[in-house]
């Protein structure tokens, strides 16, 4: 839909940003001020060198904190270094070198490889923001990926060898052919040809407006790709998931000239990933509901008890149910931090006597949580920050998370675990005086859909009989910035007459306000039904609300406030545009990877609204306008 309403506009679009870059006359390097408008960076070092443009030392604008609004260009904010965010370009620029070829060998039927499809995701997944900041990691990433996209070359140079075809000419340059001249334990060398390889250079190729949308479909399929991971350690898993990145990805790289050059079409591949990411979310959640059972309203106790300790933080329920099955009986008391707190909903998690409770709030408040608990603590994904001195030793990454000199683990290794709790018995744990100083804040997770839809009746008759007027979801990633605060003042500023869904870590903007009961009909009116991963289980509550209204999504009396921060929530927001939902209130700040023009075609298509021009008193009144 999107690619038919837009591509006329967006055309024009694209020309009217090009005005941007023909100021100057001379100064052929320069970049637009917004989004991937950033200059090509001077970096002086002498004064003779003054009027000379460079590469900036990296630049990323992926997630919503990014320098300015528009990228970082020294170092992150989230912490990466120039150098990792190189070695990440090089990566994702190699896996498209793998995609290019393992597409045309899925359609000639030689590829068929569940080792290197899942190779392919996590390896998106460790250039997520805040997952992977060790820069020995990567080398080996992208090794790996040479070594799978030659294995797929010999295979197809065989095939075309045999039935007398030329060997295509696109397969014998750029990422396609790129090797290390090197080595790969040169990381000034791998450094280096990460910077020939990133956003800018492509922007010189597809200019501002088509790249930021090309970018966006990359970040989405990193989310997506995330979110498969979870969904494989769970046993769920869905090979055209993998066919559609690794497609996706050769579009990108040797699409059509025309098709690659053109945003309406880019955006549809955006859209694409979407529609790909609701799928993946349906994987997920039913892995979690096999596994783990459904979902139960349970109240989480924030009072540490006193003895040895352990903190999870990040997503993985996996990996917190092997470590509750290591605890179990041992006297050593297994807390949740972050997004892991839904696990306590799970009646297959919260049956283990070591699931004690959950420590501290949302993910960027970890230099203080991590430094006051007394025990080792674990990253098993995203959301891991660069430790302070205070608690590095006692830091552990698992799976795709890395951090420079931090202990990495694997809990299915009975070694790792054994020395893991073996560290956890030689430090001090709570004490009583400490354990009393943290109040119960009596949080209550669990109110998944299928809690949810057991009172669907009692809902409807509420919107029937007026005490229900708006269904609010308040959801998605929380961060540090301060327009965060948008989201608390709206769920504070609406009526008693509203029920309020959150997940993800944005709950954390909101769950510790009191905000009652519907009415007489006993239910919260504040919902919380998961983490970032249980966006399927809203999309559904919603359909299934719809279909009993024999209406449409957008003719419900409800409102979505997402609160974004990486790709994750890119992927879930592509899914919601996918679904063709309508006016989403969208912060704290719009993706800088969208320039003004594509940032404008979405407002006028999808009605999207950006809530950092707006004040939540007036996003409140025109939610309930006409109700």
């Amino acid at each position: 839909m999107l690619r038919s309403v837009c591509k006329a506009r967006l055309r024009v679009f694209g020309q009217c940003t090009s005005k941007y870059f023909q100021a100057g006359g001379s100064v052929k390097k320069i970049r637009p001020c917004y989004g991937v408008q950033v200059l090509h960076q001077t970096r002086v070092a002498s004064s003779s060198a003054a009027n000379t443009l460079t590469k900036p030392d990296m630049f990323c604008f992926q997630c919503e904190q990014t320098k300015s609004r528009r990228g970082c260009v020294t170092v992150g904010v989230c912490g990466k270094s120039a150098q990792v965010a190189a070695l990440q370009d090089l990566l994702i620029y190699v896996l498209r070198g793998l995609a290019m070829h393992a597409s045309r060998a899925m359609d000639m039927g030689l590829y068929e490889s569940a080792d290197c499809d899942l190779f392919v995701r996590k390896a998106m997944f460790s250039t997520l923001t805040n997952v992977n900041f060790d820069q020995d990691r990567f080398p080996e990433y992208i090794r790996q990926a040479v070594e799978y996209r030659d294995s797929i070359r010999s295979a197809l140079q065989k095939a075309y060898e045999n039935t007398g075809t030329p060997f295509p000419d696109v397969l014998n340059q750029g990422p396609a052919v790129w090797k290390p001249e090197k080595g790969y334990n040169d990381l000034e060398y791998l450094e280096n040809e990460g910077h020939e390889v990133g956003v800018l250079e492509d922007q010189d190729i597809y200019g501002p407006d088509v790249n930021g949308v090309r970018y966006m479909t990359i970040y989405g399929i990193k989310g997506l790709a995330a979110y498969s991971v979870h969904a494989e350690s769970l046993g769920e898993d869905d090979p055209l998931v993998s066919k559609f990145i690794l497609q996706t990805l050769d579009f990108l790289e040797t699409g059509d000239e025309a098709d690659r050059h053109d945003l309406g079409i880019n955006l549809q591949k955006a859209l694409d990933v979407g529609t790909t990411n609701l799928r993946v979310m349906e994987l997920l959640d039913r892995g979690h509901r096999k596994m783990f059972g459904i979902p139960t309203p349970t109240n989480v106790c924030t009072t540490p008890k006193e003895g040895k300790c352990i903190l999870v933080s990040g997503h993985d329920m996996v990996d917190l149910h092997l470590l509750l099955q290591a605890t179990e009986n041992t006297g050593i008391h297994v807390y949740t931090h972050g997004e892991m707190m839904p696990a306590h909903m799970y009646p297959g998690l919260n049956k283990f006597k070591s699931l004690a409770g959950h420590f501290g709030g949302a993910w960027q408040n970890q230099r203080i949580d991590f430094a006051t608990f007394p025990g080792p603590v674990l990253a098993s994904t995203n959301c891991v920050i660069e430790p302070l001195k205070s608690y590095r030793e006692r830091l552990y990454t698992l799976n795709d998370t890395g951090v420079h000199d931090v202990k990495h683990i694997d809990l299915h290794n009975p070694k790792h675990m054994a020395s893991l709790l073996e560290h956890t018995n030689s430090l001090p744990g709570f004490d009583i005086k400490t354990a009393a100083k943290y109040e119960d804040k009596k949080f209550v997770v669990g109110f998944g859909r299928e809690v949810i839809l057991q009172h669907a009746e009692q809902v409807l008759q509420a919107v029937q009989n007026g005490d229900l007027r708006r269904i609010c979801v308040i959801g998605g990633c929380d961060g540090s910035e301060h327009k965060r605060n948008y989201f608390t003042n709206l769920a504070s500023s609406l009526p008693t007459q509203t029920l309020i869904l959150t997940l993800g870590c944005a709950k954390y903007r909101i769950n510790h306000l009191d905000f009652g009961t519907l009415g007489d009909t006993g239910i919260p009116r504040l919902l919380d039904m998961g983490q970032c991963n249980d966006s399927y289980g809203a999309i559904m509550v919603a359909k299934e609300l719809a279909g009993a209204l024999d209406t449409d999504i957008n003719s419900l009396p409800l409102s979505i406030s997402l609160s974004w921060f990486e790709q994750k929530a890119v992927a879930v927001l592509l899914s919601l545009l996918s679904l063709g939902v309508k006016n989403i209130k969208l912060g704290p700040v719009m993706p800088a990877f969208l320039t003004p023009g594509v940032r404008q075609a979405l407002e006028d298509t999808y009605g999207i609204v950006p809530t950092d021009i707006r004040h939540p008193d007036d996003d409140m009144e025109d939610m309930m306008k006409g109700l």
